[in-house]
């Protein structure tokens, strides 16, 4: 990655973009994960930063993460490599809210399985009901049965209809950060 000169309203930049002031670069990564630098894990705190700050945007213009560092951590050799560990790291944020999608889902054919069978359950025992003499015991045993069976779909619906939505967006927003450019510029500490 180069490091950019150019100011941040130059006209090939991205209409948007997010900044991030620090003393040291390290402070954008969690301290504890001890991977290579091109795969480490970003401190939650600025992982959360950037993701809020990129949701509040439309997903279909283009971001750009301005990391504003003191002029001696500029030639640090792990900001050559910055770009790339950060587009990494939204990549695999992206991937694994993926999966969890996938496996949300998986969980929701299984609520369906199991609430149609319940439903077909209740169904059946209600036709039953149905020959007991129509007093408002039988009503009560009647009515309950469907009800109850209904109430055993609420699950699998409000996974297939609703769960997944909030998933989608956060994998798209992530794929978005997994794309975009990121500048390095300096700026003076003792500001």
């Amino acid at each position: 990655m180069s490091l950019h000169a150019k100011p941040i309203d130059a006209v090939d930049s991205p209409r948007h973009s997010i900044k991030v002031r620090l003393t040291k670069l390290r402070q954008l990564f969690n301290s504890l994960d001890p991977s290579p630098f091109h795969e480490q894990d970003l401190d939650s705190d600025a992982e959360t930063y950037i993701f809020e700050s990129a949701n509040e945007h439309p997903l279909a213009e283009p971001i750009e993460l301005v990391v504003h560092l003191p002029a001696d951590q500029l030639s640090l050799p792990e900001c050559g490599d910055l770009e790339r560990a950060i587009r990494h790291y939204f990549a695999y944020r992206a991937q694994e809210t993926r999966r969890r999608m996938r496996f949300q889902f998986r969980e929701g054919r299984s609520a369906l399985a199991i609430g149609l069978a319940f439903l077909i359950l209740c169904m059946t025992l209600r036709q039953l009901a149905l020959l007991l003499p129509s007093d408002t015991l039988g009503r009560i045993l009647q009515e309950g049965l469907l009800i109850l069976g209904w109430v055993a779909m609420w699950r699998p619906l409000q996974i297939f209809l609703y769960d997944w939505w909030p998933i989608r967006r956060q994998a798209r927003i992530y794929d978005k950060l997994a794309r975009m450019r990121v500048a390095i510029l300096p700026y003076d500490p003792t500001d």
